[in-house]
């Protein structure tokens, strides 16, 4: 961290995204009481996480990220928490299974309350309002009082976030991710996935090698009755971000204590921007999307500024392209890196370069889509010597229909039975399961060290 950086010094540069709020002395009440309040995480859970990373950018450890695309307040609830946490067990489960090689699971949980948005506003008939950017900021119903960013709802963001950790925290301690009986973890309705029996048969084949290496040891294997979980958020509100940003004593630098593993949007990655200028001075690992825009020069220019140090398992680069233009965006990226010398974590985002909107103005995604870039990340990274070291999923645990496709084959006439996110179309819990097999299949265990 240089000397010229301070939590607040991003003020001093172009904010993209910018959220204005009607009554400034509001806004600072609540950005001193948040400063006040206990961090949501630790900086030793932040500096395991990094070093976790570091491994996976030697292929020793590949990074499983997923969750809902915008957190709602609603959805604090214990039946919903439960479910995301375990589809991202159940796929971690799959990954490891089918490679041999640990996975770090990263949630996109516990405060990715904010969204950028395309377009500032919303046109409804004669009607203009600010877009919908995210309970942390305004709140989905159209009209003017809902619609007008809310500084007290950084306040409710922040309750929202630790009831979630300190619930999760509670289920991981408490034994929910065991080893030892892995179909605890099983959803109701995963019987439906065309899955479903492989899963099984993973689950059973788990369970004979824990009682085998139990028989050999005399003992009982303890330390498998639980997993690590780390959560993430797009850092887009920078207010809110700075105000849980501290210094920690024995450790050197300042930390974001409200997440493990913040990211730099597609939208906000200018380098010369306000997001770019706080993240660069934070010492957590960071992850920054990545699209089709890009140029390889703004690449390494974003790696020096974020990184100087090149240190591994600081930075992830998450590439979202969409599947008709990852073959001519991605090489140009790759092989700028690899000539910069630059040690970075590459991880692909699937999801966002592939929404479309139906003839109804439902936007959705396709599977087949999904796929098809997964699977060209794989190739090309295979095809020029690199290394596709995660992914990042927009899914959840809840019975959804929003993205179409996959072994159900939904319609867009589909879509209406069960679409209930408030932005972007998420995976189910099937089509999620379905994506972790597709990984499974192509790491194979001789190609991670």
């Amino acid at each position: 961290m240089s000397q010229d950086w301070s939590p607040s010094s991003w003020q001093t540069k172009p904010t993209a995204q910018p959220i204005v709020y009607p009554d400034p002395a509001a806004v600072e009440k609540v950005l001193a009481e948040l400063s006040r309040l206990p961090p949501l995480v630790t900086s030793w859970e932040i500096e395991r996480l990094k070093g976790q990373l570091a491994d996976a950018c030697r292929g020793e450890r590949f990074l499983l990220q997923g969750g809902d695309c915008a957190e709602s307040f609603e959805d604090c609830r214990s039946d919903v928490i439960a479910n995301k946490l375990k589809i991202l067990l159940k796929m971690s489960l799959v990954l490891v299974h089918g490679t041999g090689c640990n996975v770090i699971r990263v949630g996109r949980i516990a405060g990715q309350y904010a969204k950028p948005r395309s377009c500032l506003t919303e046109t409804r008939g004669q009607i203009t309002l600010p877009s919908f950017r995210g309970w942390l900021i305004n709140r989905p119903g159209f009209s003017l009082q809902e619609r007008t960013p809310d500084p007290e709802l950084m306040l409710r963001g922040y309750e929202r976030a630790a009831l979630t950790i300190n619930f999760i925290r509670g289920l991981v301690e408490g034994g929910f991710a065991d080893f030892h009986h892995p179909e605890f973890w099983d959803l109701d309705f995963v019987n439906h996935s065309p899955h479903a029996e492989e899963y099984r048969c993973i689950v059973q084949a788990i369970a004979r090698s824990i009682r085998f290496l139990e028989t050999v040891a005399g003992r009982r294997l303890d330390e498998i009755t639980r997993v690590e979980f780390y959560t993430s958020h797009e850092g887009l509100h920078l207010l809110y971000e700075q105000a849980q940003t501290r210094q920690v004593p024995r450790r050197r630098g300042w930390y974001n204590l409200s997440t493990h593993f913040p990211w730099i949007g597609d939208r906000t990655r200018d380098p010369n921007g306000a997001h770019v200028e706080y993240f660069r001075g934070i010492a957590n690992p960071i992850g920054v999307k990545i699209g089709p825009t890009i140029s390889p020069e703004e690449l390494l220019d974003l790696i020096r500024l974020l990184n100087p140090q090149n240190e591994p398992g600081r930075l992830t680069l998450i590439h979202r392209f969409g599947v008709s233009r990852i073959d001519s965006c991605l090489p140009p990226l790759i092989e700028a890196v690899r000539r910069s010398g630059a040690v970075v974590l590459w991880c692909c985002d699937p999801m966002h370069g592939n929404t479309i909107t139906t003839s109804t103005g439902r936007k959705t995604r396709s599977f087949d889509d999904i796929l098809g870039e997964l699977e060209r990340a794989f190739d090309i990274h295979k095809r020029m010597g690199s290394h596709l070291g995660g992914v990042h999923f927009e899914l959840t645990g809840e019975n959804v229909t929003e993205c179409i496709g996959g072994a159900r084959q939904l319609t867009e006439q589909d879509l209406e039975q069960a679409y209930r996110s408030d932005v972007d179309p998420r995976l189910n819990y099937e089509q999620a399961l379905e994506m972790a097999f597709v990984i499974a299949s192509r790491l194979e265990r001789r190609t991670l060290r």
